[in-house]
Order: structure tokens, then sequence, then C-alpha cells
């Protein structure tokens, strides 16, 4: 029925290229996230043939992985939650003109990812399958507490208490509501719009949408967003001497897009953190190979995250998520048995990503001038433009006037954490994997009730590898400190 060249049938390959075109511009646009937009779609592939609906999702689903370092390098707001450090490592570049190198470099790595987690899902099932079955509740807890604990390291710079102040208020956020455990309500204070938590998407529109704008308007003399960005096509041999951020930064993407929960927001910051550590640099003074490392770990994440997903039916992230939910509509069930049940499917979706890459590539390249022609508008017509989509962002997935007063609220707790020089990143990262690190922990201190420290140490060898990998990440986030007082 299916096979890996039904994906280059002409039609389709332009049903796919239209995709990802939908979801660069719709992920570019402050607010609209991957998520939002495939939960979109799975309602309006419901009367397409299987074929047409697994391309053009998968090519809206590559596209707008990317789409997000649009508006994150040209005007400081990150369209997605994992182009976060995009942001903070192309943004400073772009202010200096170079704003078109920054996207190719963008555009390439996101390429490059793609390429590395196709070609790995096609020839590491049987490894891989292994990794991800070896992470329970334990180890995914610690996965996460690390992404919080490395993402305020590498944010705060030589303050990195404050990066974890950040991280752990993220959490806090994220605590709010009505558990799934035991449901137990938390921090709701007796209002019943919290019962069911604060979404992260008014969050993000806030500390970085409405907080950029409020920083803009206290400046006598605002950043102007320059209107001519400079080359767009970045030389290969620029982009190839990076390469040992580009493999480190591919396997990071992989193995967090395998582990169900960690997703392309985790994959980014701990590829980004792991950049600025074996290279010395600080990314967030403006960085080429801090952008590399970002794009390549969110794109390679998607191969990684189909593989658990498909065979296992774990869905890797809630954008993955929706994914296979449009699979159900389409008689399609995901799991071991997904190929004796939908004969040369795999190989379907193998063709698919290939020619949503190639989509990708040719469609970004495409729409950067006309999206730097959009963002580089007068800023007095740019600012209402970008605060209205704030406001529709935030409205646009609960239709909740409640979800709008949050984005104004945390508007203004980033512009007094701005001021306090309190990096904002590893708040967004903590409200995104607080629930998975809660419920996680939670569910492992059940397990092992019975069960001594030690016993769970020597029994889950890789939850220890964790703990000492958290451990070191902490202790050399502090210890060049003691060592300056020292001297």
């Amino acid at each position: 029925m299916y096979s890996f060249f039904t994906a280059f049938d002409p039609y389709l390959m332009l049903l796919c290229f239209s995709g990802a075109a939908m979801g660069i511009i719709w992920a570019a646009l402050p607010g609209l996230s991957t998520t939002m937009a495939m939960a979109l779609l799975v309602g309006l592939t419901y009367r397409m043939p299987t074929e047409m609906a697994i391309i053009f999702i998968l090519g809206t689903f590559t596209g707008s992985v990317f789409g997000g370092a649009i508006s994150a390098v040209l005007i400081n707001i990150p369209g997605t939650p994992d182009a976060v450090p995009t942001q903070m490592a192309g943004f400073p570049l772009a202010k200096q003109g170079k704003g078109g190198l920054v996207l190719g470099m963008s555009i390439t790595a996101s390429m490059v990812g793609n390429w590395v987690g196709i070609l790995l899902l096609v020839t590491c099932v049987s490894y891989v399958l292994d990794i991800a079955l070896s992470f329970a509740s334990w180890e995914v807890a610690l996965l996460a507490l690390w992404g919080i604990s490395i993402s305020g390291t590498l944010t705060a710079g030589e303050a990195p208490v404050k990066g974890w102040i950040s991280g752990w208020m993220g959490v806090l956020i994220a605590m709010v509501g009505r558990e799934e455990i035991h449901g137990i309500e938390r921090f709701t204070f007796g209002s019943q719009e919290l019962l069911l938590g604060i979404p992260y998407i008014p969050v993000l529109i806030g500390l970085f949408g409405l907080t950029e704008i409020i920083m803009v308007l206290s400046q006598p003399q605002p950043y102007v967003i320059p209107q001519k960005i400079g080359r767009i096509f970045p030389p290969i041999k620029e982009f190839l001497k990076y390469w040992k951020s580009i493999i480190r930064s591919s396997i990071v993407g992989l193995i967090t897009g395998i582990i169900p929960g960690a997703g392309a927001n985790v994959a980014t910051f701990v590829s980004y953190g792991l950049g600025e550590r074996f290279t010395g640099k600080r990314f967030s003074k403006g960085s080429m190979e801090g952008v590399i490392c970002s794009e390549v770990a969110n794109n390679a994440n998607i191969g990684g995250a189909l593989l658990p997903s498909l065979v296992l039916g774990i869905p890797g992230s809630a954008t993955v998520a929706a994914f296979l939910a449009a699979l159900n509509l389409h008689g399609i069930v995901v799991g071991p048995t997904i190929e004796l049940e939908q004969p040369g499917i795999m190989n379907f979706m193998y063709g698919t990503l290939i020619v949503a890459n190639i989509g990708m590539y040719i469609c970004a390249f495409a729409l950067i001038k006309p999206s730097v022609k959009l963002f580089s508008l007068p800023r007095e017509l740019l600012l209402p433009i970008i605060a209205l989509l704030c406001v529709l962002g935030s409205y646009a997935q609960k239709m909740s006037m409640f979800d709008i007063n949050l984005m104004f609220g945390f508007g203004l707790l980033g512009f007094f954490m701005r001021k306090a020089d309190i990096p904002i990143g590893p708040m967004i990262l903590g409200v995104v994997l607080g629930n998975m690190l809660d419920q996680n922990f939670r569910r492992a201190m059940v397990i092992f009730e019975d069960e001594s420290i030690w016993q769970i140490l020597i029994d889950r060898p890789m939850g220890t590898a964790l703990i000492i990998i958290v451990l070191i990440t902490f202790i050399s986030g502090i210890w060049p400190k003691k060592k300056k007082k020292r001297i």
C-alpha cells in the first residue's frame, strides 16, 4: 500500500512544500506554536486521503520547527519555546546587521539536523529503542532537573544562582493547578481559572513578547531592527568549521527526542549549554555556533521523537501527540504492529521526512526577505502589530481572557526580571518541564517506597549517572566563583 517512493509523487511533494511554508510562517508569528499548528491541522486533514494527510502534517511540522527562529533572530521574540536559545545567540548578531547570515546558518543547521534525525531513525532503530526503554520515572525526573539546572547555568553567566532561581520560579508556576496523580489543588488561591494550571504559551508571549515591547518603550533610543540583513546564504566552510558542535548537537537532539516528554525544548537548551561548556564561549553575546547548536538539536529531535511514537505509541512531545491523533483519525494505530497492519508505512514516513526537509530548506530561504520586510516596518507600526499578535496568540489556544491577563502579568514580571539582570530563559524551561519533574519524581518515590537509597543507586545505573551529571552541573556553576575569591 505504501512505499518509500510514494512520498516523491509531484502532487504530494507540492502539498508537503505548502505545509512547510505554512509551518514556517505560522511559527514565525509570536505565540502561534508548533503544537497549536499541528492541533489545528488534525481536523483539517480528516477528509484527506491518508498519504496526503501524513505528508502535509509532517511538512508543516518540519517547517514550524525552524520558523520560530525567524522572529527570534529579527525581533528578539521566539516564535516557539525551543527557539529561545537561537534568540539569545542570534539576536545580538542581527543588531549588528548579520540577521540574514544568522537565518541562513539556522536554515542550514536545521536541514543538517533533519538529515541526522532521518538517518539515525532509519539505521539505529533497535539501538535507540534500548536507550528509550531504560528511562523510567526516576530517570525522566532527573533529566528534567538537569535541563533546568543547566539552563540556569548557561544563561546567567557569572551569577548562575540567578539562573537557578529563575528556573525554579518556572517550576513553581508549572505546579499551579490540580495535580494529576492525587488531584490535589496547589497554589490556586480559590481561582477556578487556575485549576487547570498556567499554560506556557501566555507565559512565553508575556516574558518575551510584551517584556520586549516594554523594554523598548522604556528606552530613550531603542535599538533599530536593521533594514539590511546582509548575506543570506552561508559559506560552506564557515558552517563546517563548527563540525564538532554539529555532531554533538545532533546526538543531543536525537537522544532527547527518543526520551518521552523531553522534546525539543530540552534538546535546544541542553545542546546550547553543552556548546558553551565545550567551547568556553558566552553565546549570549552573539554567536553563530550557539545558533547552530540550537537549530541542529531541535531538528534532529524530530527524527528522535518519531521513533518511540511510531514504534511504541509513546509520543515524545505534545506536537508528536497531535500527529498521532491525526494518524488515528485515518485508522492508523501506532505501536509495535504498525508495519504488519500498514505495510510499508514506515518507509513512506522516511520518504516524507526527506521531502519535508527539502521543502523546509527551499521555502525557508524564499521566505527570509518577506519576513525581514514584515519585521522591518517602522517601530510605531511594528510594536502595535506585535502587541496585537501577543494578545491574539495568548487568546487563540483556549479562547480565554484569563490567558490574556496572564500574558500581561508575565510581561511585567519579565520587565522587572530584566531590570534585575535575572535571565528569563530558565523560567520558560522550568514552566515547560515543571510538571514532568514533579509527576515523575513522585511516581518514582511511590515505586521505590520500600527500597533504600543505596539500592536505588545500584539498581538504576542510568539514574545514578544522571545524578552525577546534575551534581557536576551545579558544582561547575559555583566553583569558578569560589576560585576567583581565593585569588
